[in-house]
């Protein structure tokens, strides 16, 4: 007996795939309209990032060598600007407090956001808390923590200073001063940013291997040898990146000098940006307060420079 093999029945209503060409076509087509959508996002946040970041500085390169009026139109002045600058007694003062301020800041606070790190990655219990607390200062607008920083340092009925009454301690003129007014702004600005360097410092040390640790504990190495030779070196990178970053941030330092001192006492707080903000909007002279902005500018590129490389040594 023998059987025969039928086909099944073709469902008429089934579809018919496309030949391999035209589905080739289409997917080429769906690519293309994918890439030109991205390219479209793409061009709308470069044209706004050129109009909002790279013109203003062109702008500010043009307007240092130019006499700026913005009534009869602004005229060229060649390095008018920068000499005006250079026979001003408070150039060299503000660069020399804004060294000032970025070498207390980095004493200060590059120091305590490392060792405050280290202690919260110590804690077993309720180190979210600790976090959180760590981190509350960042939320606060800057000239808010100034306000309040500067009701702290008044030399009548400060907190600080009822503090020191308190425990029969003298009191200090902290903003009145010239031999402490920097020292305080250092203080504040290092309250107001260091939770976010500390997260940084947390985030690092938990990649660091416990075994190395544990090898360095059963070989008998104290706390301070264990910091020394296991968690410096396992974070090197980071420590040295927050450390130009630092540099970076505390060079362009305004908020403090302008809200709580004013550039006083004796100009002992009048910085880089302070004196660029008193040239534009003091003395209504923007030729030279680009001017100064530029030189401040080549300075913050130097270090930035320096941040790409060590970073891209690291990826190599």
């Amino acid at each position: 007996m023998s059987m025969s093999l039928k086909a099944p029945p073709r469902d008429e209503a089934a579809p018919v795939p496309p030949p391999a060409p035209r589905r080739r076509l289409a997917a080429r087509r769906r690519a293309l309209r994918e890439d030109l959508t991205a390219y479209g996002f793409l061009c709308a946040a470069v044209v706004i990032f050129a109009l909002f970041s790279w013109w203003p500085i062109v702008r500010n390169v043009i307007l240092g060598f130019q006499h700026v009026n913005f009534v009869t139109g602004n005229t060229w002045a060649g390095l008018a600007n920068f000499e005006k600058l250079f026979n001003d007694p408070l150039f060299l003062t503000a660069w020399k407090n804004t060294g000032l301020f970025t070498l207390y800041a980095l004493l200060l606070g590059f120091a305590v956001p490392f060792l405050t790190a280290v202690l919260l990655n110590e804690f077993r219990h309720a180190r979210a808390y600790f976090r959180v607390l760590v981190y509350l200062p960042v939320m606060l607008p800057p000239v808010v923590v100034a306000l309040m920083w500067k009701w702290f340092y008044d030399p009548g009925p400060g907190l600080l200073n009822e503090i020191l009454r308190t425990l029969h301690l003298p009191t200090s003129a902290w903003l009145d001063s010239s031999s402490t007014s920097l020292i305080s702004l250092v203080t504040v600005s290092t309250w107001a940013n260091m939770g976010t360097t500390t997260l940084i410092y947390l985030a690092a040390l938990q990649t660091i291997p416990g075994e190395l640790y544990e090898a360095a504990e059963l070989d008998g190495a104290s706390v301070w040898q264990r910091l020394r030779h296991v968690t410096v070196p396992q974070t090197r990178f980071v420590l040295l990146v927050l450390l130009l970053l630092q540099i970076v941030a505390t060079m362009q330092v305004f908020t403090e000098p302008y809200v709580m001192t004013g550039g006083g006492p004796e100009d002992s707080t009048v910085t880089v940006m302070f004196l660029v903000y008193r040239y534009a909007f003091v003395y209504n002279d923007f030729g030279t307060a680009s001017a100064l902005s530029l030189l401040l500018l080549l300075v913050l590129a130097a270090f930035s420079a320096l941040y790409l490389r060590i970073t891209r040594a690291a990826e190599e």
